[in-house]
């Protein structure tokens, strides 16, 4: 996949590598900016486990 979009991508390698960075930060953005927000309700991300044992009985 990778191959094919860097084979897909104009210019010379130079141009390449930084539309590649570009579009990597782009998907890093959009994931941190939409994709991830809108998952944090439907995640037991702030259910904690750690706490004092039960009394023995």
């Amino acid at each position: 996949m990778y191959a094919w979009l860097f084979r897909h991508l104009p210019g010379p390698r130079w141009v390449r590598i930084l539309l590649s960075v570009l579009l990597l930060a782009a998907v890093v953005v959009a994931l941190f900016g939409w994709v991830f927000p809108a998952l944090a309700p439907h995640l037991p991300l702030d259910d904690g486990t750690v706490g004092a044992a039960p009394p023995p009985r």
